[in-house]
């Protein structure tokens, strides 16, 4: 298993700009609950999953199997 940033450089620019505007918290999400800090509970349950392979919400991470 390997996680690794979006091939994108364009939208690893983008959401880290989010990021940093909403204080660490998920820029696609609504409000700042714990569950959307970065890397989100959402992306750590695929992450958990041996069987998922593919990007995190915001398309900022990508899970390799």
């Amino acid at each position: 298993m390997k996680i690794r940033l979006n091939e994108d450089r364009e939208v690893v620019k983008t959401i880290r700009e989010g990021l940093k505007a909403k204080d660490g918290y998920c820029p696609c999400r609504v409000g700042k609950l714990p569950e959307n800090k970065c890397m989100c509970e959402e992306f750590k349950a695929q992450i958990a999953d041996p069987d998922y392979e593919g990007y995190c919400h915001c398309k900022l991470y990508y899970k390799e199997k």
